[in-house]
């Protein structure tokens, strides 16, 4: 893994605890990081950070209701495995574990986020999406290029501001949000911004949005900008890209 380890925990310890909560370690190797999670403080700190880094991206899958007729699919394929002869012994199908403690202890530890990641763009690719055209924006740092937000809109009709994490910002200043197409002859702004919360615009208050539209986070003073138009230090910056 090329991610940097947080300040305190070894590159080895970093990149176990992402393997863990990937999901891609072996059994045994499996049952060795769980077996160190109680007294390894190091370890645990590591899986949390890569527990939260990786639990926002399942909120980038909007949600889907399932229809009726993929529960209608999801019986027939478990009415299949029933009725089919057995030549050969095979394990129990995982789904008849579903009231097993162990199962969901093992969900509920380092592979949480992972868990919740692969099922909601599973049901993505299960459910037809939609007719709607999508766009994703990840808006970085200016300097070291450090993800801090990510945008998404789409079928829900609304321009959504993620965080990432938390940022740092001065009492007397805000951050504003802004977008521009590269038509428009100017920036419009999107609101203000509260560090660690996210907002949520109607599209409708917008033309149509475009691939590489520009959006960004600037530093302004507390009660927004002015002039109407970007005053302060960009403090995130990034382009749409077409999703679908």
């Amino acid at each position: 893994m090329n991610s940097k380890a947080p300040p305190g925990i070894p590159p080895d310890i970093h990149e176990l605890a992402g393997e863990y909560v990937l999901g891609t370690l072996s059994a045994s190797s499996r049952r060795g990081v769980e077996a160190r999670l109680g007294s390894d403080a190091e370890l645990r700190a590591a899986v949390q950070a890569w527990e939260d880094r990786l639990l926002p991206l399942a909120g980038l899958a909007e949600p889907v209701t399932p229809s009726p007729q993929l529960w209608r699919r999801v019986e027939r394929s478990l009415d299949t495995l029933e009725t089919t002869p057995r030549r050969a012994a095979r394990p129990k199908p995982w789904w008849r574990d579903w009231n097993n403690l162990a199962l969901w202890r093992g969900l509920t530890a380092g592979g949480f986020a992972t868990a919740a990641l692969l099922a909601a763009l599973l049901l993505t690719r299960l459910v037809e999406p939609p007719p709607v055209t999508r766009f994703m924006v990840v808006l970085v740092a200016p300097d070291d290029k450090a993800p801090g937000w990510v945008v998404q809109a789409g079928a829900s009709r609304q321009i959504e501001l993620i965080p990432l994490g938390t940022v740092d910002v001065p009492a007397d200043k805000a951050l504003q949000f802004w977008t521009k197409a590269d038509n428009w002859s100017a920036p419009v702004s999107l609101g203000l911004v509260k560090p660690g919360q996210s907002l949520k615009v109607p599209a409708g208050q917008l033309p149509a949005l475009q691939p590489n539209q520009l959006f960004e986070l600037t530093l302004e003073p507390r009660t927004g900008s002015p002039t109407g138009r970007p005053t302060g230090p960009i403090r995130y910056i990034g382009r749409a890209v077409q999703v679908l």
